[in-house]
């Protein structure tokens, strides 16, 4: 999938624009390239070779914050349906999040400290959530979900 990538922290603006300044690492505009295979996305998600079952985003959305009870949306991310290594020399980097294709945050993954997951508390409650994972070997994968 094409996506327009920051070439000093991997960023990949997945709205079709390139914006004025990365929003992870705040490089300028020009530090952008355009990039036709920026994100892995596997002809067929369902398909069940191991590739796609370790890398793909697995998104989970829960309409019900025990944490913050008014308006919150929680959306959890795990790594693969079979849970991705995580160790020094091939691990999940990072999970970058966006709502309608625009950009959340991005969390940092310490191989070997972490499991490769993330939650975040959203208060925003419609649109399409989309999780990009950053394997250090595999490149970046996507999966995208109705709020």
């Amino acid at each position: 999938m094409k996506g327009i990538v920051c070439s000093v922290c991997g960023f990949i603006s997945i709205d079709g624009s390139t914006p004025e300044a990365c929003p992870v690492c705040g490089a300028p505009k020009k530090a952008f390239k355009e990039k036709e295979d920026a994100i892995v996305t596997p002809s067929d998600a369902t398909d069940k070779v191991e590739a796609n079952k370790k890398h793909i985003p697995k998104i989970t959305v829960n309409k019900k914050c025990e944490l913050i009870p008014e308006g919150c949306v929680d959306v959890n991310v795990k790594i693969g349906e079979i849970t991705h290594p995580i160790l020094p020399e091939h691990h999940i980097m990072y999970i970058d999040c966006y709502v309608d294709k625009k950009f959340l945050s991005r969390t940092h993954l310490t191989a070997g400290r972490l499991y490769p997951a993330a939650g975040l508390h959203l208060k925003v409650k419609n649109g399409k959530f989309t999780a990009i994972e950053k394997c250090n070997i595999h490149g970046a994968w996507i999966s995208e979900v109705d709020l």
